[in-house]
């Protein structure tokens, strides 16, 4: 009877050994990529690629262009970006903007009444209503664009502030009949409002630099980013048009598109402005759709990009690995999850002491991350040493912030693999500018979030690791210390932030 109790202790241990391991090494080979991407970013400053580009101040090579604003209930934010969109300076024969409005409350008397005005001043300007929202925001931009009369459709999500430059410094690299889509990187309006929006601007920058440059630089697959893009309408047209059966329909549009042939460009240097999300279960709604989405792809494209004659081994690794980039959430949550178990398997289990050596690939993929994204924050802030110890904290509070949220992304990622499907979630938005949008939100959750729990308890789970690395072995064991120091402070700064918000 021992015996048998020990061979099926002996199976578990193992069995969670695999899993560590196995997700162990899928972080350190997403690891390689990051410092792959971060080569070709370096080698892209050292060596810029020039573009041809229509000369605007020839009329006859300006396009007619339409700009699609996909809305749902902006109650707060609608204003702000129909004044950016007015100040917009391109022809006013050769522009359209399309309002794409799903909404279904007191928002579309005021969005009316901001149309209104702004066909007064000559600007042609319409609003459309559908009966339904199939197909979400999908299913919106697919509407437009039969009723669509430009070339060119310019893209802008409601908490977007577009410069009036932007078509100007955009539609000119469609001269280039391969294009089929130009993508200019976000800005972040209110970067510095809390922690939380430094987290997020800290990970998006790495995207938008690293990730997009990196890739766009050697013609690997880059994804239009859902917003602050243009694209060619036949591109569209020709890939299949929008779909709707995932909840990322720009990554998916994007894939078909490239494999298609049709050529990308990423413009670093054009920035347009956004307002980051400020409250965390505004922040869960948006990576909930973002981490869903991403495994929906993932299971739609990829084989299509593994089975393509056309496409080089280097260009398949990195979408492969760009279409798990969400998957990397359910990783971390196993790693972590798991790396408690790790340290009492460890210290009871002598015998397979020699193969916890391979825990240091996770050390080593963290240098990584932390080299990849140093190079980025040296470019902005410089290289001294009080700029090495401000990027250090940022990297911490980045770090154990975005791992505490793997716990809701895993479940996200989870039924996207699975083929679970889910309304489109919107992210609620709020116009810093008025405080009272903070405070009275009308689009906030106002009850304790299921994740909540989840993540709570997930704090206490960690403050466990930190009291077991006092009581395994002889004399302890704090090798993982740091690592669940990280994971307690991330997992109990979100709980006590997300209490805090439905007062």
């Amino acid at each position: 009877m021992i015996e048998i109790q020990y061979q099926i202790l002996l199976i578990i241990v193992i069995t969670l050994i695999f899993i560590y391991s196995t997700s162990l090494i899928v972080i350190f080979l997403y690891a390689i990529a990051q410092f792959n991407l971060l080569i070709n970013y370096m080698s892209e400053k050292s060596k810029s690629k020039k573009l041809i580009q229509w000369d605007f101040n020839k009329r006859d090579e300006i396009p007619f262009v339409t700009i699609q604003l996909p809305i749902y209930n902006e109650l707060y934010v609608i204003e702000r970006l129909l004044n950016a969109v007015e100040k917009i300076k391109y022809p006013h024969d050769k522009l359209e903007i399309q309002v794409l409005d799903d909404s279904d409350d007191d928002s579309v008397e005021l969005t009316k009444k901001l149309i209104h005005k702004i066909k007064n001043t000559g600007i042609d300007i319409v609003h459309l209503k559908r009966k339904n929202r199939f197909g979400f925001k999908a299913g919106a931009l697919k509407e437009g664009l039969k009723k669509s009369k430009g070339e060119y459709v310019a893209i802008f999500d409601s908490d977007f502030v577009p410069n009036p430059n932007f078509l100007i410094k955009t539609v000119p690299y469609f001269k280039n009949i391969k294009v089929g889509m130009v993508q200019t990187r976000w800005g972040h309006i209110n970067r510095d409002f809390s922690i939380l929006t430094k987290v997020q601007a800290f990970g998006l920058d790495g995207h938008f630099t690293l990730e997009q440059v990196g890739r766009n630089y050697k013609n690997h697959f880059i994804n239009f980013n859902g917003t602050a893009g243009v694209w060619r309408k036949s591109t569209i047209i020709d890939a299949g048009n929008w779909e709707c059966d995932t909840i990322t329909e720009d990554l998916d549009l994007s894939y078909r598109a490239q494999l298609k042939d049709w050529k990308f460009i990423y413009l670093e240097k054009i920035i347009t402005p956004a307002e980051l999300p400020v409250v965390i279960s505004a922040v869960r709604s948006q990576q909930y759709r973002w981490n869903k989405g991403g495994a929906e792809n993932f299971r739609k494209n990829i084989y299509n990009v593994l089975k393509s004659n056309k496409l080089s081994f280097k260009t398949k690794f990195h979408a492969t690995f760009h279409l798990l980039n969400s998957t990397m959430f359910l990783n971390i949550f196993l790693i972590g999850f798991l790396s408690v178990p790790m340290l009492y398997i460890k210290n009871e289990w002598i015998e397979l002491a020699w193969y916890f050596n391979i825990s240091s690939l996770f050390i080593l993929s963290t240098l990584m991350f932390y080299v990849c994204y140093w190079f980025l924050h040296k470019q902005k802030y410089g290289s001294g040493i009080a700029s090495i110890f401000d990027y250090t904290l940022r990297f911490l509070a980045f770090y154990s912030i975005t791992i505490a949220f793997s716990a809701h992304n895993s479940i996200a990622v989870i039924k996207g693999h699975l083929g679970i499907k889910s309304p489109f979630i919107r992210t609620p938005k709020f116009n810093l500018d008025n405080k009272k949008t903070l405070i009275q939100n009308r689009y906030l959750e106002k009850s304790i979030n299921k994740y909540t729990i989840i993540e709570a308890l997930m704090s206490l789970y960690f403050l466990f690791g930190l009291y077991s690395a006092f009581n395994v072995g002889e004399n302890g064991d704090f090798g993982l210390f740091p690592f669940h120091l990280l994971l307690f402070l991330g997992f109990g700064f979100i709980t006590i932030k997300s209490f805090i918000e439905i007062k």
